[in-house]
């Protein structure tokens, strides 16, 4: 028997058509962030806040700012996924429910916060590789426990970057990465399509 986890990766596909009528109240939307909140990050830094547009003002104008995609307000939520520029100064708080239950020595999340000054210092452009990287693995633990919740969803890059930014105020560190819809799918959505062959794909080195 193929593991749920397993299932609902198979299973998954990014759909264009939702229940306009479906809606998720707010229990529900922080339990999806619960979880996505759990991706993996370098550091521990968590560095990824989530915008939920679920009201049909928010919908319209950030469907008006996604190139007039219905998807954005058919959907019953629609997320603006920011990855937050590492700050190392930020480490100390984030590790420190892990020192405090002894999973981590105190030497070492001061270690940790000194090495993610020196990198982020010595390598300016990783801080945003390290924004859009963490978004991008909070993005699809968030897709996957919708999917395993019966929800649909769909990633979105098209979308006004700068626009979306004024428009929900996001903050100078935040870089909206990709929108995500969720909600209730449609009967006339494609399933997944096909993949490429693992032997394309993969080198044994």
């Amino acid at each position: 028997m193929t593991h749920p986890l397993l299932a609902a990766i198979e299973q998954r596909n990014s759909v264009n058509h939702f229940d306009a009528q479906h809606q998720l109240d707010d229990a529900s939307i922080e339990a999806l962030i619960g979880w996505a909140g759990r991706a993996p990050s370098a550091f521990n830094l968590q560095n990824w806040r989530f915008v939920a547009v679920r009201s049909a003002a928010g919908k319209q104008r950030l469907r008006e700012l996604a190139w007039n995609q219905p998807k954005v307000s058919e959907a019953a939520v629609t997320f603006i996924v920011c990855g937050v520029l590492p700050c190392a100064e930020s480490l100390g708080e984030r590790l420190s429910p892990a020192v405090a239950s002894g999973l981590m020595p105190s030497e070492m999340a001061l270690s940790w916060q000194s090495s993610a000054a020196r990198m982020y210092a010595e390598v300016p452009h990783s801080r945003r590789d390290e924004a859009v990287r963490s978004a991008t693995f909070a993005a699809s633990n968030l897709m996957l426990a919708g999917q395993a919740l019966g929800l649909a969803a769909s990633p979105m890059s098209g979308f006004d970057i700068a626009g979306v930014s004024r428009a929900f105020a996001l903050g100078d560190e935040e870089i909206p990465v990709m929108l995500v819809t969720l909600g209730r799918a449609q009967a006339n959505n494609w399933p997944q399509k096909p993949r490429r062959p693992v032997e394309e794909i993969l080198e044994l080195a």
